[in-house]
């Protein structure tokens, strides 16, 4: 794949964005799957879902079909969910369970991932069984999220998380306590990247979220770059009169928004906490998927205004993105210039693309 229409540019003064052929050209999708999505930690699902042994679920990362499941000892493990056989997918949805059994021919493996029977396999020669096993992948935790990674050696989820841990602390977010509430899934007619670009920067705030604006104290709001992810942090305006979403007295409390290279963000606000995973379904379509956390004891009609509020925001994001990317496959547009006040954080995702594919 030819990457000399893009020359990386780390002063942002002079920087341009990623040239449109990047976003348009299925050729791009193939090649950010085999070096980024298969390279990076993968969100996977929630700790909760696997909390006792035999406890499994089942995930695809980028077309590889995972099972997560947590054995007899309590260690949790991600192996593949596809049978040595002949290949057929074993476990579905999630539950508990003894062992992992093929639904095609009953082959049977242990919650290690290791072979325990074959049925009706008399006369098989140059057969080991003991060889045989599922294979495994690298799993790691942060508070309720579980995280996968199929590289074979990945940079450790700490190093790439970095600080952010300790930041959430330090606000009074206790990750541990939050239980999980609703979950949305919308389809986009967009390229993956175009809807990270809108989430890094909130330059388009005060064109295209009017309540959203009302909430947030924009001149304020900030971003700032780290070697994997960036933060976002938007004060919230001090209660008033007006009808508004948070009426908070504390002129420190605000919005902060984590993203994770390449897909992955965490969005804490003083009452709940949301994540959206962004899944490449072809070159120009796209899934979000956004799920809620609240804390015990919350007030029932909180997360429904919560996530009414959230699905507004997320309709005008919609029709943003599947605007740009019309805007894209025109002849008359190629590459653009960017916001040094306010878009940094798209510039530094473009250039973690780069290097990513480059590399």
């Amino acid at each position: 794949m030819e990457l000399s229409d893009y020359t990386p540019q780390p002063d942002l003064s002079q920087a341009a964005t990623l040239p449109a052929r990047w976003y348009v050209d299925p050729a791009f999708l193939e090649l950010e799957i085999e070096k980024i999505f298969r390279r990076t930690w993968q969100p996977a699902g929630f700790t909760y879902q696997v909390a006792n042994p035999g406890d499994f679920l089942v995930c695809d990362i980028t077309g590889e079909p995972l099972v997560i499941v947590r054995d007899a000892g309590g260690t949790l493990r991600a192996l593949a969910n596809v049978c040595r056989h002949r290949a057929s997918t074993i476990a579905n949805g999630h539950g508990n369970c003894e062992v992992l059994r093929c639904p095609y021919h009953g082959w049977t493996y242990r919650l290690d991932g290791k072979l325990l029977a074959q049925p009706e396999w008399e006369g098989v020669r140059g057969w080991d069984a003991s060889k045989v096993a599922l294979p495994s992948y690298n799993l790691e935790a942060w508070g309720p999220f579980l995280f996968v990674n199929l590289d074979k050696n990945p940079v450790p989820l700490a190093e790439i998380l970095g600080d952010i841990p300790e930041k959430v602390s330090k606000l009074g977010c206790d990750l541990t306590k939050l239980q999980h509430y609703g979950r949305r899934d919308y389809v986009i007619d967009c390229n993956w990247k175009v809807y990270i670009d809108n989430y890094l920067e909130g330059y388009h705030v005060p064109a295209a979220h009017p309540a959203l604006f009302r909430e947030l104290n924009y001149k304020e709001y900030c971003v700032e770059t780290y070697p994997y992810y960036s933060s976002h942090y938007a004060p919230l305006r001090p209660a008033s009169g007006e009808e508004r979403r948070y009426k908070s007295p504390d002129s420190g409390a605000g919005a902060l928004y984590y993203w994770i290279f390449p897909n992955f963000m965490v969005n804490i606000y003083p009452d709940n906490v949301s994540s959206n995973i962004v899944v490449p379904l072809s070159h120009d379509r796209t899934l979000t998927i956004f799920e809620w956390l609240f804390y015990p004891g919350e007030n029932t009609e909180t997360p429904a205004r919560t996530i009414a509020f959230s699905d507004e925001i997320q309709q005008e994001d919609i029709r943003i993105c599947e605007a740009v990317q019309r805007g894209l496959r025109s002849r008359t547009y190629t590459q653009g210039r960017f916001s040094v006040k306010r878009e940094n954080g798209v510039h530094h995702f473009h250039l973690l693309v780069n290097r990513f594919l480059a590399a």
